[in-house]
């Protein structure tokens, strides 16, 4: 069985903990699949805690895998912006 979607792209702003209100109005009582975007500009962003969450996010655990050590500092070039 396939499950056909509809995008709609609308702004909005976080309201409450969990709880979003948007400039579109959605159907009630609907399950929906939601995206959110946040704004890099936004004073609140906070890039040491987006790096601290993905570092302790269990889908990157493979990472810790020797396995998965196949380069080193000798490998490659140095990039260098001009």
């Amino acid at each position: 069985m396939s499950i056909s979607m509809r995008a709609i792209d609308t702004h909005g702003r976080v309201v409450a903990p969990r709880h979003i209100e948007t400039d579109a109005d959605l159907p009630v009582g609907r399950q929906v699949r939601v995206l959110v975007l946040l704004s890099a500009t936004d004073d609140d962003f906070d890039e040491g805690k987006w790096l601290e969450a993905a570092a302790r996010n269990p889908a990157f655990a493979f990472l810790a895998d020797p396995a998965e050590d196949v380069y080193s500092l000798e490998d490659g070039e140095p990039f260098v912006c001009p």
